[in-house]
């Protein structure tokens, strides 16, 4: 029951949650059975259709080798806005490389935030927000239509509470016309409350509404655009931080810095091994080990003379790469590895006897806490690189000081799917001033509740060092004040993301002044995401007006098949311990059927589809992301039905390594929980705080 018992609680209203009996296709649902042909698409028709073989560590399966490679375009940073604008520039017939410095794409801003498809009508008019806010928007159906990433047109509402705020309204649906935004109108109370929004604070007396808003998963949306991308063309290394850039002649060359987690290279050690899977040996009387923490794979040529892999997080040593390009898009900077793919074995992989060898998952304590500065590369595993959040350093690297970056941390708090039926729109406060369009609630398109984000400048103390339960109090007392509904002891995850705010106040896209040939696409905060279609296509333009020739991708492919099979409840499937339904990797029917996460009804087969896409993946974390195996209400709980561990086991087999070798969740990453699977006592001071 809510904490407020005076008041009743709207009737659940059952709102469809995508992938149960049917799917979010171009904004809108489709039952299950009409999915053939529409969100299933023809096996033929598809950019990676059929499933291949898995990637080889840290770059995609189309990685060149080459040491006289010459890029035309590299691009750094693969979220939302890198991934869209790799995939655009992959309609034509160029060498492209998309630099992560991440363990995954969308592992920053894009992996942290509400993933609204925002319609445009609180943008200042004339501003690159304005701009490319409403085009992106419009670009969203047609889009999800093809990558098949689940897009949700659910509207938007804007509510007051006074005639004070209603004027705020009005000068909002002004200032969305002006900037070219369709369908805006003001519903009065009794059209919200009877037929809208039941569930909003009774003491709201009218809204703006934009039809045309929508939501995405975002980390769902980049991954597809990345998916699309590389299936069409483009090379991608994750692992990959950039650390200097210098002028060749009319060429650019990268320094680029490798990095590996320490729980991989440790595993690699323990056999015997190096991380690029060669034997090496030990000196026992030593106690130390012959290799360290780098392997030369270097060319003697004057394009790219090679590259030196950073094993250790902890050490000094640096990688060059001199890739020569004639183009050098950049924006959140992030970065890439190398290793060579290992030889799959015939030989049965027993699924049983490598979740039991799985080491235990974490969930307590505070050994793997992200610090604010690693958030800027995406708080999961990362080097201590830059992202979008500090693309200013990046254009540094060739004397541009035009601009610099002021991060604004945004935290949430995820509720089960039994909360999601409190809201259909996306529900904002009137915007502040300041601090911009406020703590909203939003139910997801898998049927969460999203409540959030802060708005914690990091340049301000105060707000930087929030207690976790004053961030907790701060989004629970204000989303009350919209739907005061929600149980907070219903909260089963909690995040937090560094959004890019520039010193100029707007977006950044434009030719850097140092050269004409580098272009900044920076300090894209909200609504990005909304924007990054639109922003795509004006960075092809950018590129064509600095030269770069754009001759048509003849072979571009522009349709993805998805990873997820929407499902009618448990029609089909099994579950059972380890072991019992399991299949060896080649069996897709048995596959299909074997349900890897209780909460979520992942299955095997949807496992491994990911694992043999285009984008390298050697963690749970990036399954979890791509199928949302281990983001139920048990989050992964081993007591439960210990998913985590079965992901780790098929990754394991599918990339032919021990599952010591595969990464999991990090914990507590940036979450304000104290403990990943949290006890009654907690759930109870949840409840406690969003009373104030």
């Amino acid at each position: 029951m809510a904490p407020n018992a005076t008041l009743e609680i709207p009737a659940d209203r059952k709102h469809p949650q995508h992938g149960v009996k049917g799917v979010y296709y171009g904004g809108h649902w489709v039952d299950l059975e009409d999915c053939a042909n529409t969100f299933n698409p023809d096996p033929s028709k598809c950019s990676q259709c059929p499933t291949r073989s898995t990637c080889p560590r840290s770059k995609s399966r189309n990685a060149k080798t080459s040491p006289d490679t010459v890029y035309d375009v590299v691009i750094i940073g693969a979220g939302c806005i890198g991934s869209a604008i790799a995939r655009e520039l992959s309609r034509y017939e160029l060498k492209i490389l998309l630099l992560e410095a991440a363990d995954d794409v969308s592992q920053g801003a894009t992996k942290g935030n509400s993933g609204i498809v925002h319609a445009g009508y609180d943008d200042k008019p004339g501003t690159n927000r304005a701009k490319f806010c409403w085009k992106g928007n419009q670009m969203f159906p047609a889009l999800d239509k093809e990558l098949r990433f689940g897009y949700q047109l659910n509207g938007s509402l804007v509510v007051a509470t006074s005639k004070d705020e209603v004027k705020v309204l009005d000068e909002l649906m002004k200032r969305g016309e002006t900037n070219g935004v369709k369908n805006l109108r003001i519903v009065q109370k009794d059209e919200l409350f009877e037929i809208m929004e039941p569930a909003l604070n009774p003491e709201v007396i009218a809204a703006l509404h934009s039809p045309d808003a929508g939501n995405v998963i975002p980390y769902e949306y980049a991954i597809a655009l990345a998916e699309n991308a590389v299936d069409n063309g483009v090379e991608l290394r994750i692992r990959r931080e950039v650390t200097d850039i210098k002028k060749d002649g009319e060429l650019f060359a990268l320094d680029v810095r490798h990095w590996e987690p320490r729980s991989y290279v440790d595993a690699r050690e323990k056999m015997g091994k190096s991380a690029s899977g060669d034997e090496v040996e030990t000196e026992n009387s030593a106690g130390r080990l012959v290799f360290r923490v780098c392997i030369a794979i270097s060319s003697a040529l004057v394009m790219v003379k090679g590259m030196i892999l950073m094993m250790d997080s902890t050490a000094d040593d640096a990688v060059r790469m001199q890739s020569a390009i004639a183009t050098l898009v950049v924006f959140v900077a992030s970065a890439i590895l190398l290793l060579k793919p290992s030889s799959k074995s015939n030989t049965p992989v027993d699924l049983k006897d490598l979740v039991d060898k799985c080491p235990p998952l974490e969930g307590k304590g505070d050994e793997g806490k992200v610090k604010v500065t690693d958030m800027f590369t995406g708080g999961s595993g990362s080097w201590n690189a830059v992202k979008g959040s500090a693309s200013d350093k990046i254009a540094g690297l060739i004397g541009d000081n035009s601009f610099y970056i002021k991060p604004r941390l945004g935290d949430y708090l995820l509720l089960n799917r039994n909360q999601g039926h409190l809201t259909q729109h996306t529900i904002f406060p009137t915007p502040d001033p300041v601090l911009g369009k406020g703590v909203l609630v939003q139910t997801t398109l898998w049927g969460n509740l999203i409540l959030g984000p802060t708005a914690r400048d990091v340049n301000n103390e105060e707000a930087r060092d929030m207690s976790p339960a004053s961030v907790q109090e701060y989004i629970l007392s204000k989303c009350k004040k919209l739907c005061p509904y929600f149980d907070a002891k219903e909260t089963i995850h909690a995040f937090c993301g560094a959004r890019s705010k520039s010193s100029r106040g707007d977006w950044i896209i434009e030719p850097s002044a140092k050269d004409g040939h580098f272009i900044h696409v920076a300090g894209i905060d909200s609504p990005g995401l909304a924007g990054s279609p639109a922003i795509a296509i004006e960075v092809v333009k950018l590129l064509r007006e600095a030269g770069c020739e754009t001759p048509p991708n003849k072979s571009f492919n522009p349709n993805r098949a998805p990873i997820i099979t929407p499902k009618a409840g448990m029609k089909g499937l099994k579950m059972g311990p380890v072991g019992k339904n399991d299949s060896d990797g080649t069996d897709e029917a048995k596959m299909a059927s074997n349900v890897i996460c209780k909460c979520e009804k992942v299955t095997e087969l949807e496992v491994v589809r990911a694992v043999r896409r285009s984008l390298p993946i050697d963690s749970s974390q990036a399954i979890r992301k791509r199928t949302r195996a281990g983001m139920g209400h048990c989050q992964g709980d081993p007591e439960n039905y210990n998913c985590e561990c079965r992901v780790k086991a098929i990754i394991a087999r599918e990339n032919n390594v021990t599952v010591e070798e595969v990464g999991g969740r990090p914990w507590p990453a940036t979450s304000t929980l104290s403990e990943r699977w949290i006890d009654d006592a907690e759930k109870l001071d949840l409840e406690k705080r969003m009373m104030g």
